[in-house]
């Protein structure tokens, strides 16, 4: 396949890119630094790079359209100037995007990023793709950058993706030090399920869009079982031999230290993937007590 991408160099982005060139794909990578990008991903004669979409009038050449793209979520302080940024980063390149699929008259497929922020608090209650959305800036960021997605006039796979775990980044290089230091510890009341998917898994899942022609709507990426956070502390500092401290980092410091980024760690979000079981996609990685022992 011809696949355009964006997003390459992140942290999901460098995991998909080597496994779409094992599989001979051509890619044209749409990246702000070639040369950084160059440097980050492999050498092959199967990749291109762009730092514009304006050499495009369509986008009838290529087979597929995979949309990574966006400002880091967690790295700052959601002031105005910020939430400007991550809306800029996802929607207005991913209404660009659909604009140029629309343009043609062969369009390519579409596999464009969102996140389970859409679904907000969901306390107890298992949600699944047709579960309400936030009304939240994080859920209300999702539903807009969706939305710009679906106007693609053509087959169109949104990804509503959890915490993505992995070994050589993501959420997990973030806890790493603290629990290292055995100073992990329970979130608020430690009752909030997390949604969270194996970097693995998650590239897995990604290929599985990309090729089932019969794939098209809204997909959760994430394990089958969540996991109270809690028991993901407990596990952690089990699995690494590092005792951890029994206090809890209450939710109003939280609070007040992240602002509304803390609903990120303290929002329950009890997730099924049922549209991608559905279509008979298998994880490697089920529950966290599987990848833990792979991922240390």
């Amino acid at each position: 396949m011809r696949i355009l991408i964006t997003g390459a160099t992140g942290f999901i982005g460098t995991a998909l890119v080597p496994q779409l060139l094992a599989r001979n794909h051509h890619l044209t990578a749409f990246v702000r630094d070639i040369s950084a990008a160059q440097a980050k991903l492999p050498a092959s004669p199967n990749i291109e790079y762009i730092n514009t979409l304006d050499y495009f009038q369509h986008l009838d050449q290529f087979d597929a359209v995979i949309n990574l793209a966006g400002e880091p979520i967690f790295h700052r302080r959601w002031t105005d100037e910020q939430k400007c940024r991550l809306k800029d980063s996802r929607i207005t390149l991913t209404q660009q995007l659909a604009d140029l699929i629309n343009r043609g008259t062969t369009p390519p497929c579409f596999i464009s990023g969102s996140a389970t922020g859409y679904y907000g608090d969901g306390q107890e209650q298992v949600l699944h793709e047709g579960s309400a959305p936030a009304t939240n800036f994080i859920g209300e960021l999702c539903q807009a950058w969706e939305a710009a997605a679906l106007q693609a006039r053509t087959r169109v796979c949104i990804m509503r993706t959890g915490m993505v775990l992995g070994k050589q980044g993501g959420a997990l290089t973030k806890m790493w030090p603290l629990y290292s230091c055995c100073l992990g510890a329970k979130l608020g009341s430690g009752q909030q399920y997390w949604a969270w998917i194996a970097l693995e898994d998650m590239v897995n899942a990604m290929l599985f869009l990309l090729e089932q022609d019969t794939c098209q709507g809204v997909f959760n990426l994430v394990a089958p079982h969540a996991i109270r956070q809690k028991d993901f502390h407990a596990m952690l500092g089990r699995a690494i031999k590092r005792p951890q401290q029994p206090f809890a980092a209450p939710a109003l410091m939280l609070k007040c230290l992240l602002g509304e980024r803390a609903s990120l760690l303290l929002d329950s979000q009890h997730i099924q993937p049922q549209h991608l079981l559905a279509q008979g996609f298998q994880f490697r990685y089920p529950t966290l007590s599987s990848y833990l022992p792979d991922l240390i």
